[in-house]
């Protein structure tokens, strides 16, 4: 009996690595936003790392968070490293590339609650006096994130944030000008 039960276990988790290992690997979650602001004004907002607390969706979660900047003030090279609770975890963001008014290329390294690293890219697109932010997110899952990914959907797990970010960012953006 044990042999029958043990060898359904065993048949029950190749089946499950099958299903896993099927997944795809890659990811990406994008949201975008109109806004009442010239490319410029928004892209400063992003460009700028110390900026993020007024519009990031994870600025408020922790309290007691706490932040280091390295590098330059802003642009290619700007670093933001951060350490909190178990909502913002810690990690840092790395700007790569930067485009006035045009794009902005992120590398985010997560360390807790997991290890991860993906790439992120804002796009700033003039439409006649407003601007089109797009942000997009994407990466690769290894076996463990193609896993927890039968169970939670990257794009609703994360794209409520962005929305809820650039919300945050058309409200600074747009309180500006008043």
């Amino acid at each position: 009996m044990w042999k029958k039960i043990l060898l359904g276990l065993l048949v029950v988790i190749g089946i499950f690595a099958v299903v896993v290992a099927m997944q795809p690997s890659d990811y990406q979650v994008t949201r975008s936003a109109t806004m009442a602001a010239p490319p410029s004004e928004v892209f400063a907002q992003v460009n700028d790392f110390h900026k993020w607390e007024a519009w990031s969706p994870w600025a408020k979660l922790d309290p007691s968070i706490k932040m280091t900047f390295e590098g330059p003030a802003e642009g290619a090279g700007a670093i933001y490293k951060w350490t909190g609770n178990d909502k913002v975890g810690e990690g840092m963001m790395k700007i790569n590339e930067s485009k006035p008014a045009e794009q902005i290329l992120i590398k985010l390294d997560f360390i807790k609650p997991f290890e991860s690293s993906c790439d992120t890219d804002f796009t700033f697109k003039p439409e006649g006096s407003q601007t089109v932010v797009t942000w997009t997110m994407s990466g690769k899952n290894n076996f463990i994130g193609k896993a927890m990914c039968l169970f939670m959907n990257m794009d609703k797990m994360v794209g409520g944030d962005f929305e809820k970010g650039l919300a945050n960012m058309k409200a600074v953006v747009e309180g500006e000008k008043k």
